[in-house]
């Protein structure tokens, strides 16, 4: 068996920046060979060069808006193709605003590149890692998917799928060799805020966690074959407390936050 063959493959959307970006840049460090996903090839052109040149690893570009069935379509044939040992599904935005005032259609692809893509992905992952008895699938939520966030309802609404979708997986896999991880950050300063529309004083300074912080994280998770992991001790304290106060009293707390300012 060549050394490229003996390596392990991991495939990430939204792989032109933050999060992904990050996940590219750990992964590479540990020996993966890629297969890079996004909408945006000349980043992904310039960041598979940079990591195939500092950690000798291959990489594939799949340029694909996860939006559009047909891409989403092309990058599943990608998948089935069963050489995929990690998937990352870190494709996703948020929007911010009066669900009544924000235009739908905008709404409607925030539901396909975070639930439908994500959904899709996962299911043609699966089945080659469970016939192969080994694998792994990390599915980014948010700590959002923790309680309902009034003017961004949208957003936490597909997270909140994302997480219990991916922690019923887990259970059904677990037995198989497989784990299914659910990645659940707090905020993290990436370029979501400024397509969100997020006001980064709206958030406790001590809750902030960098690219690499959050992917550590999650590898370490999938390590341990853990079901869920929330970045940030502060981060895990909110979401606990969350599951302990009224839920009209986290609706509104969430609320407050992301409020527009008038």
């Amino acid at each position: 068996m060549t050394e490229a063959a003996s390596r392990p493959r991991a495939l990430i959307t939204g792989a032109s920046g933050g999060i992904g970006g990050a996940f590219a840049r750990q992964l590479a460090k540990r020996g993966h060979d890629l297969v890079l996903v996004a909408r945006r090839r000349d980043r992904m052109e310039k960041l598979a060069t940079e990591l195939a040149d500092a950690h000798g690893v291959e990489v594939e570009v799949v340029e694909a808006d996860l939006a559009k069935d047909g891409d989403v379509s092309s990058v599943e044939e990608r998948v089935r193709r069963g050489d995929i040992d990690l998937l990352v599904n870190d494709a996703g935005f948020g929007t911010r605003g009066e669900f009544v005032g924000l235009p739908l259609a905008r709404e409607l692809e925030e539901l396909d590149v975070n639930v439908r893509a994500l959904m899709r992905l996962t299911h043609a992952a699966l089945g080659p890692m469970v016939e192969r008895g080994r694998g792994g699938v990390i599915n980014v939520a948010s700590t959002g998917a923790f309680q309902p966030v009034p003017h961004m309802a949208t957003y936490a609404a597909t997270k909140a799928f994302v997480l219990h979708f991916s922690e019923a997986l887990h259970e059904e896999v677990k037995g198989k060799g497989v784990t299914v991880t659910c990645l659940c950050p707090g905020p993290v300063k990436t370029e979501f805020q400024e397509v969100a529309g997020v006001n980064d004083r709206s958030v406790p300074s001590m809750a902030w966690k960098s690219t690499d912080d959050v992917v550590e994280s999650a590898l370490k998770a999938v390590s341990a074959r853990r079901a869920i992991t929330v970045p940030g001790a502060l981060n895990r304290a909110t979401a606990t407390a969350v599951k302990l106060m009224p839920r009209f009293v986290a609706r509104r707390v969430a609320g407050s936050m992301f409020k527009r300012e008038r």
